[in-house]
């Protein structure tokens, strides 16, 4: 399961969400999204649990939890319109 991790500070790292997330099983990647011009974190990733019983376990407990002085938000990546539009069949 793709859960998306929000709200992050700035100095969290790819080791620390991994760290903290592998308390709930394990981790197939860990993603967190860089700005191009800067090279500093957004402030959001993504994370891929392969169990989906651990993924949510894990979105259950951190999901409005602390992490360095920041109020995080975690949930299921939901599946955007493109890739809904991916799926259907070609008209020509």
């Amino acid at each position: 399961m793709k859960i998306y991790v929000g709200q992050l500070p700035h100095n969290v790292n790819e080791s620390e969400l991994k760290e903290l997330f592998s308390e709930f099983g394990e981790i197939a990647s860990v993603k967190l999204i860089m700005d191009h011009y800067s090279g500093r974190p957004k402030g959001f990733g993504f994370i891929d649990m392969p169990n989906n019983p651990e993924a949510d376990a894990a979105i259950k407990a951190l999901n409005k939890s602390m992490l360095k002085g920041r109020e995080i938000k975690v949930n299921q990546v939901q599946q955007t319109r493109r890739d809904k539009r991916l799926k259907r069949r070609s008209r020509y």
